[in-house]
């Protein structure tokens, strides 16, 4: 018999200091990641005004609803109220015209044309908690103030079959603004 062989395991590999990863080139290795993602989103921002809100052109959803009743437009509006979204739904209570704006201020606002019932559109629109809080008067019409759902304000005004809401989270002079510029 032969004797048996003893293995020695060998002794485990280690890097020196200079073989291995220092804190510097760790510190390299973002910079060289962070510097294009900085560039992009500069370029995002300010080339292509990435902050800004997508804008539509309302005149066709206008024009539809026109051909149902008589639409208030705003005139005289800075060019900072932008139009974000503009539709026309029609239903069973009737033909309801949906302009959302975002304001100066990046607040948003609806405003909001119906033939459907007052009756129907104020709680869908305004909620169900909705209350009267006041009164507003433009040279036009006089619009009554409401507290809707968390956050919100409204001015409703009703007139034959039709109801006009202004509903929105910008404040309630902004939301005044609006209602005052339609014609």
């Amino acid at each position: 018999m032969e004797p048996a062989a003893t293995e020695t395991a060998p002794a485990p590999m280690r890097l020196t200091k200079r073989e291995g990863r220092s804190t510097r080139d760790m510190a390299l290795s973002l910079l060289v990641l962070i510097v294009p993602i900085a560039l992009l989103l500069v370029f995002y921002r300010v080339v292509l005004s990435g902050d800004e809100p997508i804008t539509v052109d309302p005149a066709p959803s206008i024009q539809q609803a026109s051909k149902e009743f008589t639409v208030l437009q705003p005139a005289g509006l800075d060019a900072d109220w932008r139009v974000t979204t503009a539709a026309v739904r029609r239903t069973a209570g009737g033909v309801t015209l949906r302009i959302g704006y975002v304001d100066p201020d990046d607040g948003s606002a609806q405003l909001v044309e119906s033939t459907t019932p007052a009756e129907t559109l104020v709680p869908a629109e305004v909620g169900k908690d909705g209350k009267r809080t006041g009164a507003y008067r433009t040279e036009q019409r006089t619009w009554l103030v409401y507290s809707g759902r968390p956050g919100e304000t409204a001015l409703i005004f009703t007139e034959g079959k039709r109801t006009v809401l202004i509903v929105g989270t910008s404040s309630q002079k902004t939301l005044e603004q609006l209602a005052a510029s339609l014609r």
